[in-house]
């Protein structure tokens, strides 16, 4: 197995106070094509930006080779990057912009002096060497013919290929490439992913890749990193990644999956839909509520009332995709499906629904409530969180025994109970929580950050004002950056006294 060549540990870095890399721990082999994978904002650029040396963590190390670069300036990182916008040299030919580079480097060269004297002095490259340099670069990426042509005259792919050269040129240890195919048509991006692949072989040198194509992260990559809100959600094969995703937000953001709140019930029989339904899972536990997902591609559609099947629906609306067809078919319950097949089903047509067991992936739930401290206000009251005066039932703080007269509750010894200023352990489920369209109602607002559909119900992720986590189901579709009012269910929410630490 290749050693490791660049290792990131417990990496930190904010921007104005908000978290944007949050502990990261990582580390890459030699040789390795690495994919730093996920949404906009999620941290993967800032993390290749860290390593390249354009930022600086603000904890934690970063390794070459077991040794810590973060003090060594950009230039001096055994590292070139590629980024989306190429930054070609638009008065330089395609020769002289891969070229520039080599003219700026200095070699060490033992010299001697008339008195005979040797040292050890830097000198500029020879032209005859950077020539070889560059003519091997441009055949390495197929522009052998395109040397002295203007890089304003090239297509998209030719000038991508140009600042690959120009990075490779150099000889890396590692290669880091910033998106550099976000600027393509698809056409062109899915030969210039074959090529990228092709050219990891041939160069043998570790490949960093970011991107938020999956797509391209499945394709190219030997290792793919998912990355959400600045942390690593899942490291491994692609095929891993897909086919045994650790949790709702990688089974989402990779390809298509049914997502759905589900019970194991017991080890092999998983309960959502209303069913119970044989799986392969083992170890959550009994009773213990889960998250199940599905592929489309996994789903088999049978006779309505086949007795295999467990559940069944109708198809709502079909699209054909070249290889195969794409169904949304609303189930008897109301939980809506996505299916992949190759036979031609008419909208409007019945069809029962059956899943192999080894087909059902069963994650441990991320959330099942929202946590806070808290601190009861009066007796009624509590504040948690960013929201101040939330109107609670406090009876389950109040002692075994308790009497009460003239609206004064006692101990069972007499003496007047006054809950004001008890801390509390606030749990929020997520169906206590009335998201709104107008911002004063309720007790706070929020903003949404995302949203994961779960077959008849979205679980929508919120951030608010003061930078609070939040998470809500909801049966409306919102949009990401929708800003809405927080309410309460407040019969649902439930207080567990905190002990003093005294």
């Amino acid at each position: 197995m290749a050693e490791k060549i660049i290792e990131l540990k417990n990496v930190v870095k904010a921007y104005g106070g908000a978290p944007v890399v949050s502990d990261v721990n990582l580390y890459i082999r030699k040789g390795e094509f690495v994919t730093l994978l996920g949404p906009s904002g999620c941290g993967k650029t800032t993390t290749l930006r860290m390593i390249a040396g354009f930022e600086l963590p603000d904890s934690g190390e970063i390794l070459f080779n077991g040794k810590s670069i973060v003090d060594i300036p950009p230039h001096l990182r055994p590292v070139n990057t590629v980024f989306q916008r190429y930054a070609l040299f638009p008065h330089l030919n395609v020769f002289d912009n891969v070229a520039f580079g080599l003219r700026l480097k200095r070699v060490e060269k033992t010299v001697t002096d008339k008195k005979g004297n040797t040292k050890i002095k830097k000198v500029k490259l020879g032209e005859d060497v950077i020539e070889k340099k560059v003519f091997n670069a441009l055949k390495m990426v197929g522009l052998t013919d395109y040397d002295f042509r203007d890089v304003n005259t090239l297509s998209g792919g030719q000038q991508q290929r140009v600042a690959i050269a120009r990075a490779i040129v150099n000889e890396p240890e590692v290669l880091l490439l910033d998106e550099p195919l976000g600027a393509l048509d698809l056409k062109m991006r899915k030969e210039m992913q074959l090529e990228l692949k092709e050219m990891h072989k041939k160069l043998g040198i570790t490949f960093i890749y970011v991107t938020h194509d999956q797509e391209e992260a499945l394709t190219m990559s030997d290792t793919v990193v998912v990355m959400k809100n600045g942390v690593i959600q899942q490291i491994g094969t692609p095929t891993d990644i897909y086919n045994e995703p650790e949790n709702a937000f990688v089974a989402n953001f990779i390809g298509e999956s049914n997502i759905f709140d589900g019970v194991m019930v017991k080890d092999k029989l998983v309960a959502f839909d209303g069913a119970e339904v044989p799986c392969v899972d083992e170890g959550f536990g009994e009773n213990v509520p889960v998250d199940v997902v599905i592929r489309p591609e996994d789903i088999y559609l049978l006779e309505e009332d086949a007795p295999s099947a467990f559940t069944s629906g109708t198809i709502v609306s079909k699209v054909f995709k070249g290889m195969h067809y794409a169904l949304e078919i609303r189930a008897k319950s109301g939980y809506e499906y996505t299916v992949q097949t190759t036979q031609d089903w008419d909208i409007g047509e019945k069809a029962g629904l059956f899943i192999k067991p080894q087909d059902i992936h069963i994650m441990k739930k991320a959330r099942v409530y929202n946590e806070y401290e808290g601190e009861v206000v009066e007796e009624g009251v509590v504040s948690f969180g960013p929201f101040g005066k939330v109107e609670v039932n406090t009876d389950s703080l109040l002692p075994a025994g308790y009497t009460e007269e003239d609206g004064v509750k006692y101990t069972a010894e007499g003496e007047a109970i006054d809950l004001s200023g008890k801390k509390v352990k606030v749990i929020v489920p997520l169906d206590a929580i009335d998201m709104r369209d107008d911002l004063d109602e309720g007790e706070g607002q929020a903003e949404v950050v995302s949203l994961l559909y779960r077959g008849n119900h979205y679980e929508v992720e919120l951030v608010t004002e003061d930078g609070y986590p939040l998470y809500a189901n909801s049966v409306y579709p919102w949009d990401d950056g929708d800003q809405v009012g927080i309410a309460f269910h407040s019969e649902l929410i439930k207080l567990v006294p905190v002990e003093d630490e005294e």
